[in-house]
């Protein structure tokens, strides 16, 4: 007796419902929350910064009936500047590809999603390689195995060493040093997965815990026992390997921690740790420098999806910034 076989009875297409595609949120990358946006309309320009010393030197004096009070006054540097590099990435369509891709595809939509991932990424690059790393900031911290000297301290990941007091630490350092209070910490992921277990923080929440409901470090919590605006996870992370390579993932943020200063609201006479300067006079970009294109080039018979993203992640205050490397082993 002849029986179709399923293979008879089904031929396998793509489903419509559901395709699978590995997209990190934007909440992941923190370079536009502690870099805030000036929009500049030049790619490049200067800016002016006030000696801080000058204004926190105190040289009022008495002054006699008839006399004219004493003269100070501060000095001005305007030779800082900031230079808004291009950054570009094309995704091509060819005709044939669009015209034998199945319904279920939306290759345009897939295009920009593509190239948006990609930005996203180089910013991030572009910010740990400016400001979450050595030598940028006035001072930086290594984290040890054993036996901290002056400038380092026991790896978070120690459960007898004290995180809450080498940040508070950091914070008095930066107060000292500008008048501003530190307001926030920027955590890579793997350091952030090392704080939530510290016996130390365990400890400052456990009498918050209820049946069903374990002491648990949230965000919120670290920033109200260290008494800072806000934490940020850099929980972003990067294929190293090149294209056709066996993928090499590693995050972005490494074993890294930066509590510094970041402006509520940009503006004249408002220091920052850093800002981004985004290039909103290069033709129809956003906020930010970006713009995403599309348009034909018959020479390869595709359409062409393009991104683009004009900007300077600019450390501008290092006073306002207090690093940690190595934070855990």
């Amino acid at each position: 007796m002849y029986t179709p076989t399923p293979g008879d009875v089904h031929v396998n297409t793509p489903l419509t419902q559901i395709s699978i595609a590995y997209l990190q949120d934007q909440d992941q990358f923190v370079a536009a929350q502690v870099c805030p946006v000036i929009p500049v309309s030049k790619q490049s320009d200067r800016y002016y910064v006030y000696n801080r010393g000058d204004f926190f030197r105190d040289q009022m004096q008495k002054r006699a009936p008839g006399t004219p009070a004493v003269s100070s006054g501060y000095r001005l540097d305007n030779t800082p500047t900031y230079f808004a590099d291009v950054w570009a990435e094309a995704k091509p369509i060819p005709d044939q590809l669009r015209g034998n891709a199945d319904a279920v595809l939306n290759i345009d939509r897939d295009a920009t999603e593509f190239l948006s991932q990609q930005a996203l990424i180089r910013r991030e690059k572009i910010f740990a390689a400016n400001l979450f790393t050595t030598g940028k900031w006035n001072t930086d911290m290594t984290g040890v195995a054993a036996g901290p000297l002056a400038t380092q301290f026991l790896q978070w990941n120690d459960p007898a060493s004290n995180p809450i007091e080498d940040i508070r630490s950091g914070k008095l350092v930066i107060k000292q040093a500008t008048g501003y209070p530190a307001n926030t910490l920027v955590i890579s992921e793997p350091v952030w997965l090392k704080l939530v277990d510290h016996p130390d923080l365990v400890d400052r929440v456990k009498y918050g815990q209820t049946n069903g409901g374990p002491a648990r470090i949230t965000r919120e919590a670290l920033a109200a026992i260290l008494e800072i605006d806000r934490i940020l996870v850099m929980g972003s992370i990067e294929n190293t390997a090149g294209e056709g390579v066996t993928a090499a993932h590693s995050f972005i943020g490494a074993k890294s921690a930066l509590l510094c200063n970041v402006a509520a609201n940009p503006g004249l006479l408002t220091p920052s740790a850093a800002y981004t300067f985004g290039w909103t006079g290069y033709l129809g970009a956003g906020n930010e420098g970006n713009r995403v294109k599309r348009y034909r080039w018959e020479i390869i018979s595709s359409d062409i999806v393009e991104i683009e993203m004009a900007f300077d992640i600019k450390l501008v205050a290092p006073e306002l910034g207090y690093f940690f490397t190595t934070a855990i082993a």
